[in-house]
């Protein structure tokens, strides 16, 4: 989906590859694995670093999970980068039976609401003072936040086809000064 908005596209997995990183997607996937995967391979200090000094990242789903600053239910030793001041509830919507489709309307995303993919997803149960919500569901739940130049989203936004998030991330990644020419994916 960001190839198609005129990015570059590579994997990051070893530090060497945060190198020229313009921006980063963190995905969805299992945040615990996650976690373990970036300090076995030395990779979790340098993005926090990273991320820390304002490089732009998109966390969807999982990634909105790692972004956190505090879990509420992460495994015994599960750490977060704490880019996001927020606290997320870890599969707070159910397990992967209870995935759905919905339509959301996020703040800065013009038209009309971008429908999504909620599976095993988080929820966002508190948002500290510099945060600014930008999507929440009927009953006022919060699955979508925004902090500088960090998103997080607790829905998947690409399996629908629909790139008008990833076309908030790419204009965020261009607002901070940086080229979309190299932007990078977790």
């Amino acid at each position: 989906m960001l190839e198609e908005l005129g990015a570059h596209v590579r994997e990051v997995r070893l530090p060497a590859h945060l190198e020229g990183l313009n921006g980063i997607v963190i995905p969805g996937g299992e945040s615990s694995v996650m976690d373990k995967l970036l300090r076995i391979f030395n990779l979790y200090e340098p993005l926090r670093d990273a991320l820390a000094a304002g490089l732009p990242v998109l966390g969807t789903c999982a990634g909105l999970i790692m972004l956190a600053s505090e879990l509420e239910d992460g495994i015994k030793g599960q750490e977060s980068l704490g880019v996001l001041d927020v606290t997320v509830r870890r599969n707070a919507f159910g397990s992967q039976v209870d995935s759905y489709e919905t339509d959301v309307a996020i703040t800065g995303v013009s038209g009309p609401p971008l429908r999504v993919a909620f599976i095993r997803a988080p929820l966002v149960t508190r948002v500290g003072p510099e945060v600014e919500v930008i999507a929440t569901l009927p009953g006022g739940e919060v699955v979508g936040v925004r902090q500088g130049t960090a998103l997080g989203v607790a829905f998947h936004p690409e399996i629908t086809g629909d790139d008008r998030l990833h076309r908030v991330f790419v204009e965020t990644v261009r607002q901070a000064g940086f080229s979309v020419a190299t932007l990078q994916t977790a």
